[in-house]
């Protein structure tokens, strides 16, 4: 692990989007700080570090930065509930790999934020939280928003059991089935939903539903995913544990040694970071106001993930995980105007080809 530690050198990142922050950012950190001490999901003052130290009321901030103030809290709620649970039951803890065990946590998970009063919330704080923010979403958000929200969640929840199943028998997935199962497991779907409750504007369903907005949401999901596959695979070898990453993925199946890996995994994603780019400008001449919205704060998001994971202590720090980080551990980001692969027709990965489909081509 150390050898391997001392060849990984962080990439450029191409994102060719300015970042934006929203003006409240700070007030809404502040709010949301003070929910998390009512609803109580850590149980001492380390734990609470960590929570806060995720900085989710930032990374939201980044997502949204002209919306609505409560709802932007309401979505920074649920990030920092679910960095939270994914901590605690998915990556770590009693749970991370016993897919039988999280199966039933999970169906109870979601059970509380499809209908917020059928489950007993009272012995665990994730559900009492996750009842409270689903109780607020349906005050803030209309119930298509809701819904899309809820759908989101299962689809989350579900690839993370995969995730969990896959560990539990220690198999690393190849490729296509990986890049299936990160697609959900990073939390995208759900985070992406809650653009529209921030923004206050519902997209809609004939937009929304459209292939070509599907395969765009898609595309900046496992960008930003995978974004994040490389931000977390530092902390992973500095505490010599490595597990389902892009990089892992390609040295287990395709024979690779780290640096190869590196540039393969950095080309997919530019490639993917390109397709976004070229289906939001197709889109965006004919969309409404609440697409355009939609689509504009897709690529707020992708560049708003870097731009947090360059500076949170979750994937900055070089001490241990448990360890509260400050700004003297922070990244300098380094961006580049130049695609690292730009091969443009569609990658080997059955699972996303279909995205390189939807792109209209000038004749």
């Amino acid at each position: 692990m150390t050898g391997l530690r001392a060849r990984f050198q962080m990439p450029p990142f191409y994102c060719p989007i300015e970042p934006a922050l929203h003006p409240d950012a700070d007030m809404i950190e502040k709010r949301a700080i003070e929910w998390l001490d009512r609803v109580g999901i850590y149980e001492n003052e380390t734990q609470r570090t960590r929570v806060i130290g995720t900085n989710s009321a930032e990374f939201f901030s980044r997502f949204t930065p002209e919306g609505v103030d409560d709802n932007v809290l309401l979505a920074a709620q649920w990030v920092y509930w679910g960095f939270a649970f994914d901590d605690v039951r998915c990556d770590r803890g009693p749970l991370s790999d016993r897919p039988d065990r999280f199966v039933r946590v999970a169906g109870r998970v979601q059970r509380v934020i499809e209908a917020p009063h059928s489950v007993d919330t009272a012995d665990d704080p994730y559900l009492g939280a996750l009842h409270d923010i689903g109780l607020t979403m349906r005050e803030l958000a209309t119930p298509t928003q809701v819904r899309r929200f809820i759908d989101a969640h299962r689809a989350w929840l579900h690839a993370v059991a995969w995730q969990i199943g896959n560990q539990a028998r220690n198999e690393m997935p190849g490729l296509n089935d990986y890049i299936t199962m990160r697609l959900g497991s990073c939390g995208g779907f759900p985070t992406m939903a809650l653009l529209e409750i921030g923004n206050g504007a519902e997209v809609p369903a004939h937009e929304m539903d459209h292939p070509t907005v599907r395969a765009a949401t898609e595309a900046a999901v496992l960008t930003a995913g995978l974004d994040n596959d490389l931000h977390s695979y530092r902390r992973e070898l500095q505490q010599q544990h490595t597990d389902q990453n892009i990089i892992n993925v390609l040295m287990h199946h395709e024979g690779h040694d780290l640096e190869r890996a590196l540039v393969e995994a950095v080309g997919l994603r530019d490639r993917i970071m390109q397709l976004y780019l070229r289906l939001h400008a197709q889109l965006l001449p004919e969309a409404s106001n609440e697409l355009r919205t939609y689509l504009t704060c897709l690529g707020k998001g992708i560049r708003g993930n870097v731009d947090w994971a360059l500076r949170v202590p979750r994937y900055a720090a070089p001490s241990p995980p448990d360890e509260s980080s400050t700004g003297s551990q922070h990244r300098t980001p380094v961006w580049t105007d130049t695609p690292s692969d730009r091969t443009p027709g569609p990658p080997a990965v059955p699972a996303i080809s279909w995205w390189w489909d939807r792109v209209e081509h000038d004749e």
